[in-house]
């Protein structure tokens, strides 16, 4: 089978492998097995993301796929517009400052990975999405500290440290973003280095699939001692599924977005980054099991959401596709 032929066939099986993954990571989860995923998620991630800023054009950089209005759309709704649903659901989580700290951590984080599998199954402009990556994830580790302090006050200071944000931005940024950049300006004129990213290119999904099977198995052990807790961020979680499109979607028409990026922006507003965001919830002192079992949980809700949202993201605009 070439190269292209098994990128097509993990592309079109993408959904299903990262549901397999999580039901695996369900069936093989046990205490011990938590303890080596809580080792082995970071450098899955970081791999992840390599994966994922390979497919930007570091070395070739086009202006097309990076729209200055489309960017400022996406900033507008995710850190102007959403922090205000996400405060309004907030009144009505659990007082436990763990809780709320997880619930933020998520919900003010907008995802820079699996989003961008979904948007493409789901008929959204993803290349809009893969540019926007490192610019996302940095004002998002930039803008959480800030409303982390505005929504909880001191009580954000008191349990999170800088340490693990800087930790984060070198290790699954900067690093990864700079790896990235070097094999695709070596690919340029070595053959070895442009097989090596042929090969790289076969992997966003199953380094997706690997890190999501990590994650559940690492927190589904600690999901019971959280159990009541859960139960009730749960409707949160989808009460946000539901509305954060929504926002998205009007976003991208007050900005007069064409139909395709509209609908990146609408996927970008529903999905958050639960797998970045997860080793910061670890550091933070005294956080097992409740806040890492709070920031799984909405994984494990957006998940079944993304199946509801690629039905329904291409009915949206109607014949104005080709916009």
């Amino acid at each position: 089978m070439s190269t292209v032929a098994l990128r097509d066939l993990l592309e079109r099986w993408q959904i299903a492998a990262y549901f397999c993954a999580a039901v695996t990571g369900m069936a093989l989860s046990s205490p011990r097995a938590a303890v080596w995923g809580d080792a082995a998620i970071t450098p899955a991630l970081a791999v992840m993301l390599f994966v994922t800023f390979m497919q930007l054009p570091l070395a070739r950089p086009t202006r097309q796929i990076m729209a200055p209005r489309f960017l400022a759309c996406l900033l507008v709704v995710n850190f102007l517009m959403l922090p205000v649903l996400i405060l309004v659901l907030l009144q009505t989580a659990p007082a436990d400052p763990f809780v709320r700290l997880g619930f933020l951590l998520v919900m003010l984080t907008p995802c820079i990975d699996y989003v961008i599998t979904f948007s493409q199954v789901g008929g959204a402009d993803s290349r809009r999405l893969v540019a926007a990556t490192p610019i996302l994830l940095i004002v998002q580790m930039l803008m959480l500290p800030v409303y982390l302090r505005l929504f909880l006050g001191e009580a954000a200071a008191d349990v999170m440290q800088p340490g693990p944000f800087v930790e984060a931005f070198i290790w699954l940024i900067a690093v990864p973003l700079l790896l990235a950049a070097v094999v695709q300006r070596l690919a340029t004129s070595s053959a070895s280095a442009a097989r090596f990213e042929k090969m790289v290119a076969m992997l966003p999904v199953p380094s997706t699939a690997l890190v999501i099977f990590i994650i559940t198995l690492t927190v589904v052990p600690r999901l019971e001692a959280a159990g009541e807790v859960i139960l009730r961020i749960v409707p949160l979680y989808i009460a946000f599924a539901i509305c954060a499109p929504v926002i998205g979607w009007a976003g991208a028409r007050l900005f007069r977005l064409p139909v395709r990026e509209g609908r990146a922006v609408a996927f970008s507003a529903g999905t958050r980054n639960s797998l970045v965001v997860l080793p910061l919830a670890l550091a933070v002192p005294g956080a097992l099991p409740l806040l890492p079992a709070v920031v799984v949980a909405q994984t494990l809700v957006e998940l079944a959401a993304q199946l509801v949202y690629i039905r329904v993201m291409p009915l949206l605009g109607g014949q104005r596709d080709a916009a």
